[in-house]
């Protein structure tokens, strides 16, 4: 029966005047289980031949059958099953891969046939190699080895295999059972000596899988070739990753930045009072006679107190003036409220209290001092507890002091005193009128919906609208929009570099496809599939952008810890979020950018692939 048939097969190389016609009309059979010797001198056109025989190279025209199918019909990934499966070659240039032991070039044709690990190491003919294809076998060898090669071909004949072996010496090809001369592309002569049929003894046993337990395979086997490759080649794949780690490094970096930014903003801004509403006579900011207004009454502070949606709510009194302590005198700022300020404001005391209800009510001359003030009086002294202050020529008992301010503005660097609002008003000011309320919304109602409801009661009880409301709620949900806006852009910059890094990806995968295009035809011309090949690249691709995330964000991580170790007026602060989301633009660019390197690899042809140098 006939295994190997071929008709009328013509092979042209080049284009136009330099089109060279190597093979013509070359026409044979060849049985299940015979030796058959091509012979012929250099440049005849021999290696061309069993290059189209072992399905590495395609015929100009003609036809060619394995098994009774044609060839040209079959599919790509046919093709490779038939190199995989059915073919064995014994190849003139050895064509090994220098980043492979011994044994595991030997073991490689068995990873594409789907053999495991264990069986694939404890034998030599692979793949059982229906057809030997030996290419100048014995050419590179002395004559001793050449020998101990042909007695090894000669066996396995005997086991059943068919051979093909091309040759230009006689000695070599008189071992045949069949000659087949070759001479300027056409046979010249074809003749048996022997009639020599062995049934093949180790016929291929195909791995049957699922289809999962396949892709399963065919995963871990290219993700164990592509760790292997990328550590095979340190210095490129560092390089290839150089631009992922700084793009992966400054996004992350870009966020955490704006996340100690945004946090720090939001905890000076609630220093001022969380869920507060301060409420001033005028129009607005700028408005020159809003000192001239006054109809913000202690009525209405006590009335908004009464409401469902207020929690607190304080009258203000403002006013500055001299603070003397002993032989030093300084300027102050002092303001009168009720106790419930210090809550609304979000003002904690180190030491000492606040002013009671009983002290509020009777204008009692006490007086809660800042840090500031504290610093500028009391250097030596940390608790000035007990001490009396003349504000105003008014005697002031200090009962208590704030803790540092933080917050933005003026107030964190001025001095600044806290009296019940009545001593303010009938000690120091002799006025009636309060300067502005300040109320703390309850927690379970919108700060725009309480505003809303108080400008609604305050200009019903003053017939009209003589007052405006600062919400710092609203500042914050400005702030927070302007900062997430800020991050925002600063992370589509970095997420530029990101794509510029991708785009470094692609191109060094290319020219790691051209400077491995030999290899690729290698694992071709054993059996690799062109999947096999996609997912290989494909998966040191994603391999190298996957490192060089993880080694951006331990850099990020690393800068961050330095900066928050070492700075003092700012910091970083990660999320979780930002790190994966980090590490899955770096896989994705792994996928986009690495599939055009990998999808060039699997459509190489693989004859031109083997010639490259």
């Amino acid at each position: 029966m006939n295994i190997i048939e071929l008709s009328k097969i013509n092979k042209f190389f080049g284009a136009g005047d330099n089109r060279t016609h190597v093979l013509k009309d070359v026409d044979f059979t060849i049985e299940k289980g015979d030796f058959v010797a091509i012979i012929g001198q250099s440049g005849s056109g021999k290696s061309t031949l069993m290059n189209i025989i072992g399905c590495l190279d395609v015929p100009t025209a003609g036809s060619y059958k394995i098994n009774g199918v044609e060839v040209a019909k079959m599919t790509k990934d046919e093709q490779a099953a038939l190199r995989c499966k059915t073919f064995g070659f014994i190849f003139q240039r050895y064509n090994l891969l220098s980043n492979l032991n011994a044994l595991e070039n030997a073991a490689l044709p068995a990873v594409y046939s789907g053999i495991g690990k264990a069986d694939r190491t404890a034998r030599a003919l692979m793949n059982g190699g229906e057809i030997i294809l030996a290419d100048e076998p014995t050419g590179a060898l002395d004559s001793k080895s050449g020998e101990t090669v042909m007695e090894i071909i000669k066996s396995l004949h005997r086991q059943g295999h068919t051979i093909v072996m091309v040759t230009h010496d006689a000695h070599i090809a008189a071992q045949a059972d069949r000659i087949i001369e070759i001479k300027d592309g056409r046979i010249i002569s074809d003749t048996r000596k022997a009639n020599e049929f062995f049934p093949l003894q180790n016929p291929v046993k195909n791995v049957k899988r699922s289809r999962l337990a396949e892709l399963r395979y065919s995963f871990l086997e290219s993700f164990s070739m592509s760790v292997h490759s990328i550590l095979a080649n340190k210095m490129r794949s560092l390089l290839t990753m150089l631009g992922i780690i700084i793009g992966i490094a400054s996004v992350v970096s870009v966020v955490a930045l704006g996340n100690a930014s945004q946090a720090k903003i939001m905890k000076q801004i609630s220093s001022m009072g969380t869920n507060t509403i301060d409420i001033l006579p005028g129009k607005g900011f700028g408005d020159r006679h809003s000192g001239k207004i006054k109809t913000l009454k202690i009525s209405d502070s006590e009335f908004l107190a009464r409401q469902a949606f207020i929690d607190n709510a304080s009258p203000n009194v403002s006013t500055s003036g001299t603070l003397v302590y002993k032989n030093n005198s300084v300027t102050a700022s002092l303001r009168g409220v009720d106790r419930a300020y210090f809550s609304v404001k979000g003002k904690n005391l180190t030491v000492g209290r606040i002013f009671s209800p009983e002290e509020v009510s009777q204008a009692d001359s006490v007086v809660v001092i800042d840090d500031n003030t504290r610093k500028e009086l009391f250097a030596d002294n940390p608790n000035p507890v007990g001490e009396i202050l003349i504000f105003n020529k008014k005697p002031l008992k200090i009962i208590g002091m704030t803790e540092k301010d933080n917050s933005p503005g003026p107030m964190s660097e001025s001095m600044n005193l806290w009296v019940p609002y009545t001593t303010a008003m009938y000690k120091i000011t002799g006025g009636k009128d309060i300067n502005s309320i300040t109320v703390r919304v309850s927690d379970s109602v919108k700060s725009q919906v309480a505003e809303d409801s108080i400008e609604a009661i305050l200009t019903a009880r003053h017939g009209k609208k003589d007052f405006f409301m600062i919400n710092t709620d609203s500042i914050k949900q400005t702030i927070e929009s302007t900062t997430g806006t800020m991050k925002l852009l600063i992370a589509c910059i970095a997420v530029i570099s990101l794509i510029v890094g991708g785009i470094g990806v692609m191109n060094i995968m290319l020219v790691s496809v051209t400077e491995r295009t030999r290899e690729i035809g290698i694992r071709m011309a054993i059996g690799a599939k062109q999947y096999d090949i996609l997912l290989q690249f494909l998966i040191e691709s994603v391999l190298i952008c996957v490192l060089g995330g993880g080694l951006g964000v331990a850099f990020s991580l690393t800068l961050g810890w330095l900066v928050n170790t070492f700075a003092t007026n700012f910091g970083m602060l990660f999320s979780t979020a930002s790190i994966v989301l980090a590490l899955v633009c770096s896989s994705s660019i792994g996928i986009i950018f690495g599939y055009m390197p990998a999808k060039n690899a699997s459509n190489l042809n693989p004859i031109d692939a083997l010639a490259s140098e």
